[in-house]
């Protein structure tokens, strides 16, 4: 993305590149802990209807937290200076797509090893 945009790739780059990191284990660690919490709950119930309520649980808070850090950083994007845009634009784009992949990629990558795990 750096490079399609012409911002510079520097050391404000990989700190929002490592700021990404946490953010998005961050989201993704509560999932899972939903996910663990519903598990133990009933375990009658299919791995497909838990982790789908599990992510319904989580849903409004991670979306909450990835705008409120999306509309801040976007904001730090347009008003903030030359000096900060590699850091702001980062961090845009990888909030996007953190929030995404924690939700919709992360979850159901562990069905079939809980599947297999229940077998």
């Amino acid at each position: 993305f750096y490079s399609l945009f012409g911002i510079e790739m520097n050391l404000m780059a990989i700190a929002a590149f490592l700021t990404l990191v946490g953010y998005s284990l961050n989201n993704t660690i509560v999932v899972y802990d939903r996910i663990r919490e519903n598990r133990a709950k009933s375990r009658s119930t299919p791995i497909e209807e838990i982790m789908n309520q599990s992510i319904n649980d989580v849903l409004v808070r991670c979306m909450h937290t990835s705008i409120t850090t999306f509309i801040v950083v976007f904001l730090m994007l347009l008003m903030g200076g030359r000096s900060i845009a590699p850091f702001a634009f980062g961090l845009t784009m990888g909030v996007v797509v953190g929030a995404y992949s924690s939700i919709f990629i992360a979850s159901p990558i562990v069905i079939p090893m809980m599947k297999d795990k229940k077998n």
